[in-house]
C-alpha cells in the first residue's frame, strides 16, 4: 500500500499534466478566435466595398437615366420582345415592294447595291419631278414620292409611277416625311440616300457618274454643284467650279462671311445645302437622329451636318462639280393652292374653294425663322448638358472639357 506522500506526488503529477493540456487547448482556442476575427473583418470589408460599389453604380445609372431617358425606353422595348425566340426577330426592313405571288422573273431579285431617291412633290412640279425620276430609275434607284398636296391620282399616267412608292400627308415638308418614313433601320439596305427638292433641273446630271465620284473621293455627305444661273443660290461653296470634278472648300472674301485658308467650318468648308443633299448609309444614320421631330423646315440643320460626316468634315463633305444641277427656286409649299381649303358639302356633289385670308409663304418664312432660333438654342443647351461630349472642331472647348473631366476624377 502506497504511503500518503506517494499519493500526494501522483496527485500533483496529474494536476500538472491536466494544466498542460488545458494550456495547450486554451492557446489553440485563442488562435482560432483570432483567425475568426480576421475572417469576419475581411468579410465585413468585402460586404462594405460591394455595397458601396453597388450604390455608386446605382447613382451612375440614375444619372444616366436622367441625362439619357431613351436608354430606359430601349430597355423596356427589348423586354417586350422576351416572348419571342431571338432568331425570329427582324429588326430591319426596307422600302422594296414584294410581289403578292412569285413568277419566274421574280424568283431572283437582287437588293444589293441599291440607292434611294426621296422627293417631296406637288402636282404643279410634275414635269420637273418626271425629269428627275427618269434619270434615276435606270441606275438601280428606289423612288419615294412624298405628296404634300394630297394629289396622288394625278401621277398615275406616268410610266414609272407604279414603280415608285407614294406617301401622302398634306402640307408637310420633306424633313417631316424623312423623320417619319426614312428611319435608318428602314433604309439600311441603301448605299446612298438622295433627299431632294422637286424644283431641280437635271439636264447636266447623271446619278451613276455622280456616285462614282462620291465613292472615289470618300464623300459621306455631298451635293451636286449648282449652275451659276440658278435662281436660288445662298452660299458660294455650292456654285459649280467648271475646272474641277469636285471641291471641299471655297475661298471668297466677299460678303459677311470671309472664307480663307484658315476657315475650318461651314459655309466655307464641310458644308452642303438642304435642297439636294446626298448621304451615305452611315451619315444618314447620324443625320436622321439630328433631324428634330417638331422642327419641320430644317433651318440650321445644314450648318451641323458636318458632325455626321463620319470623320473630318473638311474631307468627308463635298460638292460635285462635273455633275451639276439647276435650282429653280420655286416656292410651292404654302403658296397658291396650298393656302386654300377644299370644303365638301355632303348634300351636293360640287366643291367650292375657300381662299385663305393670309399669305402662306410669309407665315412659312416666319415659322422657319422661329425654328432656326429654337434649333440653335437646343444645340447649345445639349452641348452644355453633355459634359462628356467634346466638339471635334473647337480646340478651346476640347481643352476645357478635358480639364473638367480630369478635375471630376
Amino acid at each position: 500500500m502506497k504511503s500518503p506522500s506517494s499519493w500526494i506526488w501522483v496527485f500533483k503529477k496529474k494536476n500538472s499534466f491536466s494544466d498542460g493540456v488545458q494550456g495547450k487547448s486554451g492557446g489553440l482556442k485563442m488562435k482560432q478566435l483570432s483567425f475568426m476575427g480576421v475572417v469576419c473583418t475581411v468579410m465585413l470589408f468585402i460586404v462594405y466595398r460591394t455595397t458601396n460599389y453597388q450604390y455608386q453604380a446605382y447613382k451612375v445609372t440614375e444619372m444616366e437615366e436622367k441625362l439619357h431617358p431613351f436608354n430606359q425606353e430601349i430597355l423596356v422595348a427589348s423586354r417586350k420582345l422576351d416572348g419571342l425566340p431571338r432568331g425570329i426577330v427582324q429588326a430591319r426592313s426596307d422600302l422594296e415592294p414584294r410581289p403578292l405571288w412569285l413568277t419566274s422573273s421574280k424568283l431572283k431579285v437582287d437588293y444589293s447595291n441599291r440607292n434611294l431617291l426621296a422627293i417631296a412633290v406637288g402636282i404643279k412640279q410634275k414635269d420637273s419631278v418626271d425629269d428627275i425620276v427618269q434619270k434615276f430609275l435606270p441606275e438601280n434607284f428606289t423612288v419615294v414620292l412624298f405628296h404634300y398636296d394630297g394629289n396622288v391620282k394625278g401621277w398615275w399616267d406616268l410610266e414609272w409611277s407604279n414603280e415608285a412608292i407614294h406617301i401622302v400627308a398634306r402640307n408637310q415638308t420633306k424633313w417631316w416625311f424623312a423623320k417619319r418614313f426614312l428611319h435608318p433601320d428602314i433604309v439600311s439596305i441603301y448605299d446612298y440616300i438622295f433627299l431632294w427638292d422637286e424644283d431641280l433641273g437635271v439636264d447636266d446630271f447623271h446619278p451613276g457618274r455622280y456616285l462614282d465620284i462620291v465613292k472615289e473621293a470618300g464623300l459621306e455627305i455631298s451635293q451636286p454643284a449648282l449652275h451659276p444661273n440658278s435662281s436660288d443660290i445662298h452660299h458660294r461653296i455650292t456654285v459649280r467650279a467648271k475646272k474641277k470634278r469636285f471641291h471641299r472648300r471655297v475661298y471668297d472674301s466677299r460678303g459677311s462671311v470671309k472664307c480663307t485658308e484658315q476657315s475650318q467650318g461651314p459655309p466655307c468648308t464641310g458644308f452642303v445645302e438642304g435642297m439636294a443633299p446626298v448621304f451615305s448609309r452611315s451619315a444618314w444614320h447620324c443625320t436622321w437622329h439630328l433631324i428634330q421631330n417638331d422642327l419641320v423646315h430644317g433651318w440650321g440643320l445644314d450648318m451641323k451636318l458636318g458632325y455626321c460626316a463620319q470623320g473630318d468634315r473638311t474631307k468627308n463633305v463635298g460638292v460635285v462639280d462635273s455633275e451639276f444641277i439647276v435650282h429653280k427656286g420655286i416656292q410651292s409649299l404654302g403658296g397658291g393652292d396650298m393656302s386654300e381649303r377644299m370644303v365638301s358639302d355632303s348634300k351636293k356633289s360640287s366643291k367650292k374653294r375657300v381662299a385663305s385670308n393670309h399669305d402662306g409663304r410669309t407665315e412659312i418664312r416666319r415659322q422657319s425663322t422661329r425654328e432656326f432660333t429654337v434649333f440653335k438654342e437646343r444645340w447649345n443647351r445639349a452641348v452644355e448638358e453633355d459634359t462628356k461630349w467634346i466638339d471635334p472642331y473647337k480646340s478651346d472647348q476640347r481643352r476645357r472639357k478635358k480639364q473638367r473631366l480630369r478635375n471630376d476624377h
